[in-house]
């Protein structure tokens, strides 16, 4: 069987009921993901900008959970154009094709 692929996700906390879907999928044993978690409610300081770019380093792709809650997200704005200047592919999810178009991932 393959390694399994390092995915980071990133989200709007507003969202966090579609993030834990995709961790709990990620927990099956034949999942050929493993998912890393840097969700916070609090401000995003440098610290926290540090350790999410060593793991979105660490990862071998960024999924992004699109919904409306995106436009406002400054957080998963920054992990977004993150993941782009760490050359990382960059995919997103969301429930409806004119979302994923306005938020351009």
């Amino acid at each position: 069987m393959a390694a399994k692929k390092v995915v980071f996700v990133a989200f709007a906390i507003e969202d966090v009921r579609i993030r834990d879907m995709i961790k709990g999928q990620s927990l099956h044993t034949n999942s050929p993901f493993e998912y890393v978690d840097m969700s916070v409610k609090e401000a995003y300081d440098e610290e926290w900008k540090k350790r999410v770019r060593t793991r979105i380093l660490r990862s071998d792709g960024v999924l992004v959970i699109v919904s409306k809650n995106s436009l406002t997200s400054s957080g998963q704005k920054w992990e977004i154009q993150c993941a782009k200047e760490e050359k990382k592919k960059v995919r997103g999810i969301g429930p409806t094709r004119k979302i994923v178009q306005t938020c351009q991932v």
